[in-house]
């Protein structure tokens, strides 16, 4: 419709292509009467998601397209796509057809009729809402999620997991800055950053079954769920990503032990031999298990690019093994009755350069 615009509807998406369609010719039912947009926000969809999108922008100019190349993750999705509006509304809502679209306007309307209200949220768990066919487990680790959840808001509401709301877009660009964009559960990050309690009301829905698509919500999901949990509450003392990779460096330091101990032990190897194909191990899987959960969000794929991290991997870790001994002899040369903060030292001191030199030229960040 003519006019200026009214809202924005933001669509993350990966492997939605079936869905696209249908998304916006339900979105054009339920907004009769808005000047909206849609913007879909894909993570590089190997099924053709962001083409799907763009063969209706072609005749459609509501719909825009925003695809990200080497870069994941559902919350920064929102963020990106949040940001790239002029509408003074924004929504966010999945592109699997589970969320029910036909209570967009009552969003709206909520809005523009108090000015004091941040934000609307649809909710499966207030009065009138719905699980739908979910089955018993998924409705278990739901509650579980909502528990922990409210733990970190330190506010009264039902859902604190729903990925389906309507805010305001200059609340969006003032917290930007500071959000943290990790896991899935955008409405968490928005809350949990606002200086100030975010003034909202919850409308009820009834979550959909799925009917095309594959769900996401796999174990790195529910574990970036939790990252996101230690980021609200611990992050500003020790860094999430850091964290992950020092968790990630003690698991490999066992892997270590698992491997030396039978080679040396039980297969007579030399220690100096046993220690080498250890510390190779250790490092390959260090490598591996980063790429798959602490840089997920920019994980390097296809055998090239993971050889060639691999590499690089190894190369940075192996100078941090020289700073921890040399940190550590150095520091007990100076002190010998102190040899186990010596030892504590050069271990923090090798995992900040790993963490550092990793970041920068294995997964390309700081």
């Amino acid at each position: 419709m003519d006019g200026p615009l009214d809202l924005a509807v933001v669509v993350p998406t990966f492997n939605e292509r079936a869905n696209v369609a249908a998304l916006v010719a339900r979105l054009d039912r339920a907004l009769g009467g808005i000047a909206w947009e849609a913007i879909f926000v894909d993570d590089d969809s190997p099924d053709g998601t962001a083409d799907a999108a763009r063969a209706l922008a072609l005749v459609d100019p509501r719909i825009r397209v925003i695809q990200r190349i080497g870069r994941r993750g559902l919350s920064s999705a929102c963020i990106e796509g949040m940001c790239a509006t002029a509408a003074p509304l924004v929504a966010v809502i999945d592109g699997d057809l589970q969320h029910d679209e036909t209570i967009l306007p009552a969003m709206a309307r909520a809005l523009a009729a108090d000015a004091a209200l941040d934000l609307v949220i649809g909710s499966r768990f207030v009065d009138g809402g719905g699980t739908g066919d979910w089955d018993k487990d998924r409705v278990a680790k739901s509650a579980l999620a909502t528990r922990l959840s409210r733990r970190v808001l330190k506010a009264d509401l039902s859902d604190p997991m729903s990925g389906f709301f309507m805010i305001r877009t200059a609340i969006v660009r003032g917290l930007t800055p500071h959000l943290s964009a990790i896991g899935f559960k955008i409405l968490l990050d928005l809350m949990t950053t606002s200086p100030r309690p975010l003034n909202f009301k919850e409308l009820p829905y009834t979550f959909r079954v799925r009917t095309a698509g594959e769900s996401k919500l796999d174990h790195v999901v529910a574990m970036e769920f939790l990252i996101a949990l230690y980021d609200r509450m611990f992050g500003r003392f020790i860094p999430v990503r850091f964290a992950m990779f020092a968790a990630v460096g003690a698991l490999g330091a066992l892997v270590h032990l698992a491997v030396v101990g039978p080679l040396h032990k039980d297969l007579a190897v030399g220690f100096i031999k046993s220690s080498i194909a250890a510390t190779a191990v250790a490092m390959t899987f260090n490598f591996f298990l980063n790429n798959a959960l602490t840089y997920r969000d920019g994980r390097l794929k296809g055998a090239r690019a993971l050889f060639d991290g691999w590499v690089s991997f190894c190369a940075v870790c192996a100078v941090g093994a020289i700073a921890n001994v040399g940190v550590a002899a150095f520091l007990y040369n100076a002190q010998s009755d102190t040899w186990i903060l010596s030892a504590l030292a050069g271990i923090a001191v090798s995992a900040v350069w790993n963490y550092a030199l990793s970041s920068r030229f294995v997964w390309g960040r700081y």
